[in-house]
């Protein structure tokens, strides 16, 4: 089968992210990534079944990973070589269409009794990421024993996978995981009747979640920033009611909250204040959902939320420096946003976060944010079209295997 595998070679890694930080996506020309043909492993076990992708997407954290920015963290977490590619929409070989649901919690590991966020339906907090029937992985795309959706096969367990309805096309599938990560965010918020939150980035995740605030809460004011005119456009279609520049947030917030500025200097009039001149807010946004997961983006959300108010960390952060003065200051809340699982609602009932997934896709037609397909043979253009979407008017650049699935049909 042709594959993308990410091997273990720390000189290619520091390659990648020397190459990553002078050129966006440089990574996949110089780094650990490769296209190979190889032989299919045996599958884990007598529940997984083979899942021939159509379309597998390029997230953030796969970016990261290719660029040589991932943080270490992660190094006990993943087996080598593994291949990448966790949003996808396939085939079984029964010609069934799937989406997969990639945590690989105890269930898949055949872990009895499983831990209690796996019992809990908190499948991407489980406790057993390194144990059980398969070698380490949080996920399908870093487990050396699944393979991953940057192939023309890889296994999944059966838990894992969702029928995808016949109205929905190959596109608005693929959009489906990367979709209930934005209904978990959004739900973690605990957005306040009549609140302000504020989304930072508007990227792929961050027009997800603003696409699921408008769904599953009722807030005031929705304010996003956005960096380029086509994030700002969509920000806008997706429910924002106010879209800003990542430099204009504070001000934004602001006027919004009817806070008052508190410059660096302190002597400055408040009604004189420039944007470079706020340090913080006296107030601020109820939530602020962090979807960027930078030092700068956090130091603002610390900023712009107020006096016990919640931020959630929804994009992936590496190694960052933060003045954490503010969040014990103001007694602010910090939360991760990870996954999905199980959701309990506001009425009081629970739903699995890929059900709402799939009609959030459906509700706005989020098949359109698919921007550009390549084939695996293209990687790095790929990864480079990828690794600046925004930029180039793009949201989500994906794989598109639907030609090599019948090259390689065994």
């Amino acid at each position: 089968m042709k594959a993308l595998e990410f091997h273990r070679n720390i000189p290619r890694f520091a390659a990648a992210r020397l190459a990553g930080s002078v050129t966006p996506g440089g990574g996949a020309g110089v780094g650990p990534l490769k296209l190979a043909d190889i032989d299919q492993p045996a599958p884990p076990g007598s529940d997984w079944v083979r899942v021939r992708p159509r379309l597998a997407g390029i997230c953030g954290s796969d970016l990261a990973t290719v660029n040589g920015r991932s943080a270490r963290y992660f190094e006990p977490l993943v087996s080598f070589p593994f291949i990448p590619g966790h949003e996808v929409v396939g085939d079984l070989d029964d010609d069934t269409r799937v989406v997969l649901e990639p945590v690989l919690g105890c269930v898949s590991r055949n872990i009895t009794p499983t831990c209690a966020p796996c019992g809990d339906g908190h499948l991407g907090n489980c406790e057993h990421v390194t144990f059980g029937d398969l070698e380490p992985g949080i996920q399908t795309g870093s487990c050396h024993d699944t393979g991953g959706g940057w192939s023309t096969a890889f296994w999944a367990h059966s838990s894992q996978l969702h029928t995808v309805p016949d109205d929905l096309s190959d596109e608005a599938a693929v959009i489906v995981e990367p979709a209930a990560c934005g209904v978990h965010a959004a739900l973690m918020a605990n957005v306040p009747e009549d609140g302000t939150v504020v989304v930072l980035g508007s990227g792929t995740l961050g027009l997800l979640t603003l696409a699921a605030l408008r769904a599953h809460t009722n807030p005031r004011t929705i304010l996003a920033t956005a960096r380029y005119p086509e994030q700002r456009h969509m920000a806008a279609t997706l429910g924002a009611d106010m879209v800003a520049a990542p430099d204009e947030v504070r001000r934004a917030v602001r006027r919004v909250t009817g806070s008052r500025a508190v410059s660096q200097a302190g002597t400055q009039p408040r009604s004189h204040t420039h944007a470079g001149s706020v340090d913080r807010l006296s107030g601020g946004a109820d939530v602020v959902i962090d979807c960027v997961g930078s030092a700068d983006s956090l130091t603002d959300a610390m900023a712009i939320t107020r006096p016990r108010g919640r931020i959630v960390l929804v994009g992936m952060p590496a190694t960052v420096s933060l003045e954490l003065t503010p969040l014990w200051h103001r007694e602010l809340e910090l939360v991760g946003a990870y996954t999905y699982g199980t959701e309990l609602l506001a009425d009081g009932t629970t739903a699995r976060t890929f059900d709402l997934a799939f009609d959030l896709v459906r509700r706005f037609d989020l098949g359109n944010l698919v921007s550009a397909t390549y084939p695996l043979d293209r990687y790095q253009d790929a990864i480079q079209h990828a690794s600046s979407a925004g930029g180039r008017g793009a949201v989500k650049i994906a794989f598109d295997l639907r030609d090599e699935k019948e090259r390689y049909r065994q």
